[in-house]
């Protein structure tokens, strides 16, 4: 069977896609401390780069609501590759070859913002709507590729900088502008499916009258701010319990941490049939709640790094058992539904961290005390999933 009539081949492109979204997001920040000595820029400025980022990809959720199911999976997606790949490449160029540095590199940012952001919300729904028999696992695997992709870009980007030299990063994003760009034309190929199934989908206005769209919006905020709240503080975590330069501090926090969770994905994906997603997801919050409470309330800095681990682990089916839900008991609700999801869930991927923050701040630049406070979000995970338990049961 070829390409065109293979919806596996859909599947692995799809795989493709979300590494493209984790290079979008991960790439950039290993170089802000070479484009604050290179160029010049301040600290304000850098972290402006991560605020516009996300800020786009929110926009990007929000608008392709209306308009996705309108143009259609392909062409979406396949400007979604394109856009990435432009922003990507551009790096190589824009930053030195304009008279405003900083210029360039947001101009870059848009652009991959904009396709990480159409990624996020076409890819789930693509491969929801493969006729595959295991939804839940196919999806759990799918979101795992997300892990694997950061991991890749981290080691991958930490290796070539360290043999290479840091003074090569141009030819490092050229070469991570391959990714996308290979996509394009594969996605060009692939059979895609409707989620809808050629049947008119759900309105939005019916959509925001249904309670459980509700419930499963709250679980996103939560499922991004549970990953989010650790992940972003996990080089700090590793620096600070293993005392080690900060690139061995980053494979051995962020990095142990996406493998954790990929992992997480991956088993989840091979067992799937033997544990109810929903049941899993409040088991794995208990255990993000325990993660937790080893991180904030341990005395022990290498303790302190195993919470890290196990967070990691714990948060793995979160975002993609959500998803995975909201398809199978809302039906018909189209890619409007993915998209706000994806838009719940980034709005928790900026809330979590910034809680932490200013709690930690508020405390006294105490860490702990703000990964404390991030326990609240595990703990609506379990709430929101028995209260979506008992909403199922009676409608």
């Amino acid at each position: 069977m070829n390409i065109k009539n293979n919806y596996n081949h859909t599947i692995y492109a799809s795989y493709v896609g979300y590494i493209t979204q984790a290079v979008v997001n991960n790439f950039v920040p290993l170089l802000f401390i070479t484009f604050s000595r290179q160029f010049g820029l301040s600290l304000d400025k850098i972290a402006l780069i991560t605020t516009v980022n996300f800020a786009v990809q929110l926009a990007v959720d929000f608008i392709s609501a209306k308009f996705i199911d309108k143009i259609g999976y392909r062409p979406a997606v396949i400007l979604a590759h394109i856009l990435s790949a432009a922003g990507l490449a551009g790096l190589s160029v824009l930053p030195t070859g304009m008279k405003n540095s900083y210029a360039g590199i947001l101009i870059c940012v848009v652009l991959y913002a904009v396709g990480g952001g159409l990624l996020e919300v076409l890819i789930s729904p693509i491969v929801e709507a493969c006729p595959t028999e295991k939804k839940e696992a196919a999806m759990s695997l799918l979101h795992s590729f997300y892990c694997w992709g950061h991991v890749g870009v981290v080691v991958i980007s930490t290796l070539f900088f360290r043999f290479a030299g840091i003074g090569h990063w141009r030819i490092m994003a050229a070469l991570w502008a391959a990714i996308p760009l290979i996509n394009v034309f594969y996605f060009s190929l692939v059979p895609l499916y409707s989620i809808t199934q050629d049947k008119e989908p759900i309105p939005v206005k019916k959509l925001f009258a249904n309670k459980l769209f509700w419930l499963f919006m709250l679980l996103m905020v939560c499922a991004g701010a549970s990953e989010q709240a650790m992940s972003q503080w996990a080089s700090a975590f590793a620096e600070s319990a293993l005392g080690v330069s900060k690139t061995v501090g980053d494979l051995a926090g962020p990095c142990t941490f996406a493998v954790l969770m990929g992992t997480a994905r991956v088993l989840y994906g091979k067992f799937s049939e033997k544990l109810a997603l929903r049941k899993a997801m409040m088991l794995c919050a208990l255990l993000c709640i325990v993660s937790y409470l080893i991180a904030s309330l341990t005395k022990s800095p290498a303790a302190g790094l195993v919470g890290c681990g196990i967070c990691g682990f714990s948060v793995g089916i979160f975002w993609p058992g959500t998803f995975s839900l909201a398809a199978s008991e809302i039906k018909g609700a189209g890619t409007a539904m993915f998209a706000f999801m994806a838009l719940a869930g980034d709005l928790g991927c900026s809330s979590g961290p910034t809680l932490v923050g200013f709690v930690s701040e508020a405390a006294g630049d105490n860490l702990k005390a703000g990964l404390l406070a991030a326990i609240v979000f595990p703990v609506l995970i379990v709430i929101g999933s028995l209260a979506s338990k008992r909403k199922k049961a009676e409608n």
